[in-house]
């Protein structure tokens, strides 16, 4: 199993994350790792039946969409001669 480093933590989460470690009587790391995975699999989750296009879109029309501006064609180039 992987590993991570959180670096920079204020220090009144870390007092609010080892008051409740120590509610629940585990270490920190434990309780953080329990919170991240409530939290994480409450999220929302794209299923593998999803594809790119929709997934883009479910972020994206909640704001009312975005505007891309489509480039003007240009000539098609000449192909190079290896005479």
């Amino acid at each position: 199993m992987d590993s991570i480093t959180i670096r920079n933590i204020d220090d009144k989460l870390k007092e609010r994350l080892q008051a409740r470690a120590a509610v629940h009587g585990q270490s920190m790391e434990d309780e953080a790792r329990d919170i991240l995975r409530d939290v994480l699999q409450q999220g929302v989750s794209i299923s593998a039946s999803t594809n790119l296009y929709e997934a883009i879109r479910r972020v994206v029309e909640p704001l009312s969409g975005i505007e891309i501006g489509i480039p003007a064609r240009e000539p098609i180039r000449e192909a190079p001669r290896f005479e």
